[in-house]
C-alpha cells in the first residue's frame, strides 16, 4: 500500500512540474481568457512539426489523386480569403506571424474544412459547393478553424490526455517513450482534428474566429447563416464530416449573435 502512495505521489509531482497554466492568446474584442494547460514536454514546436508532417502525406495523396485545386475560381477564393484573416492572426498571438501558413483547396464531396497545428489549412470543394457558400461565410468556417490552431485546441486535448494517462499508469504512458514519429504524428492529428472539441473551445473559436473575420474585412453576421446552413445539412440521410467535430446548436447561435455587435465596429473599420 505504500509503494501506491509513494507511485501514486511521484506521479502527481511529475505531472503537476510538467503542466503550465498558459493563455496561448490574447483576449480580443471577444474576451477569450481561459486559462489553459498544456504539457511542456509537449512543446508547440513539437506538436506543428508532427501535424506539418501529416499534412504533406495529406496533399501527396490528394496530388497523386488529381483532386488537389490550385487553379479553380474556387482555389482562388479561399487563398484570398485565407491571407487576409492570416494577416490578423498576431493581433491574437505575435507568434503567428511567423508560422509557415498554407491553405489548400481539395476536391471532394466531403462538407469539411480545417486548420491544423501551426497554420495548415485544407478546405473541401463540397463544403463550398454545396452549401453555396459567400466569401463571408467562407471567412466564417475559415477564422473559426485558424482559431482553433491559434489557441493550440489539439495540444491541450493531448496534455489533458497525457495527464491522465500519467496519473493512472506513470511518466511516459501515453505519448511512451517507445512511440516512434509517425505514432505521435497520428496522435497528434487524432486531437487536433478528428475528436469532437469541448464545449469550451468551441465557444473559443466561435468568437476568435468572428473576431478575426471582422477584422479581415468580412461581415460576422455570415455566422449565422453558415451555421444555420450546417444544420439544415445535417438534417440529410448523412451527417457532414465538419459538424461530427463542430456540433452546432441553438445556443452556439445566440452565443454569436450575442458577440456580433462586439466585433461589428472592426469589421466597419476595415471595410473603410
Amino acid at each position: 500500500m505504500r509503494k501506491l502512495f509513494v507511485m501514486g505521489a511521484l506521479s502527481a509531482s511529475v505531472l503537476l512540474s510538467g503542466c503550465q497554466a498558459i493563455n496561448t492568446t490574447s483576449g480580443g474584442a471577444v474576451g477569450v481568457e481561459r486559462k489553459q494547460y498544456m504539457f511542456s514536454m509537449l512543446s508547440t514546436d513539437e506538436v506543428n512539426q508532427m501535424y506539418a508532417q501529416s499534412y504533406q502525406q495529406t496533399l501527396g495523396e490528394a496530388s497523386s489523386e488529381g483532386v488537389l485545386d490550385k487553379t479553380s475560381n474556387n482555389a482562388r477564393r479561399v487563398k484570398a480569403i485565407a491571407d487576409r484573416l492570416i494577416a490578423q492572426a498576431p493581433q491574437f498571438r505575435p507568434d503567428a506571424a511567423q508560422w509557415q501558413w498554407e491553405v489548400n483547396l481539395i476536391q471532394s464531396d466531403e462538407l469539411n474544412a480545417n486548420c491544423g497545428p501551426g497554420g495548415k489549412i485544407i478546405f473541401y470543394s463540397g463544403l463550398i459547393d454545396k452549401l453555396k457558400l459567400s466569401d463571408d461565410e467562407i471567412a466564417a468556417v475559415m477564422g473559426h478553424e485558424i482559431a482553433h490552431a491559434l489557441r493550440e485546441h489539439g495540444r491541450e486535448a493531448m496534455s489533458k490526455a497525457y495527464g491522465i494517462e500519467m496519473a493512472k499508469q506513470g511518466a511516459g504512458a501515453l505519448l511512451g517513450l517507445g512511440q516512434d514519429s509517425m505514432a505521435l504524428a497520428d496522435t497528434v492529428v487524432q486531437y487536433s482534428l478528428t475528436l469532437p472539441n469541448s464545449r469550451d473551445n468551441e465557444n473559443e473559436a466561435d468568437l476568435i474566429g468572428l473576431e478575426l473575420a471582422a477584422r479581415a474585412g468580412y461581415n460576422p453576421n455570415a455566422a449565422i447563416t453558415l451555421w444555420n446552413k450546417m444544420n439544415q445539412a445535417s438534417g440529410g440521410a448523412s451527417q457532414p464530416e465538419f459538424m461530427s467535430t463542430h456540433p452546432a446548436s441553438s445556443s452556439r447561435i445566440a452565443a454569436l449573435q450575442a458577440a456580433i455587435p462586439k466585433v461589428m465596429p472592426l469589421y466597419q473599420q476595415a471595410k473603410k
